[in-house]
């Protein structure tokens, strides 16, 4: 995993910072907005210490592939290559492996 910038010129605060795969993080780059496929509009990137995953992805034909379900969710798939020929390799080993998908992902609200 790398230690990705939510805002790349946001400094190193632990608020603007996440885990990421390597393929997302060098695919984000310094990019804050994204294409939407769907609407044609440059939407912001997912940002997983402001919003629910659940809300912007899902997980479908059995946890292989990443749904955006919103502008933002879509546009994030997009650019991040979520769905990417060498990260499917590993999510098909990581659901033989009984490993994937996650059931629920953690809410990012305090209790």
């Amino acid at each position: 995993m790398h230690i990705e910038h939510i805002d790349p010129g946001g400094g190193d605060r632990i608020d603007n910072l996440c885990l990421s795969c390597a393929n997302c993080n060098l695919s984000k780059a310094l990019a804050v907005t994204a294409f939407d496929p769907v609407t044609k509009e440059v939407i912001p990137l997912f940002n997983p210490r402001q919003q629910l995953w659940n809300d912007h992805f899902e997980w479908i034909q059995g946890g292989l592939v990443i749904k955006g379900l919103t502008p933002t969710g879509r546009a994030t798939v997009e650019r991040l290559k979520m769905n990417h020929e060498r990260v499917l390799i590993a999510r098909r080993r990581w659901i033989q492996g009984g490993w994937h998908p996650p059931a629920i992902l953690p809410s990012t609200e305090e209790p």
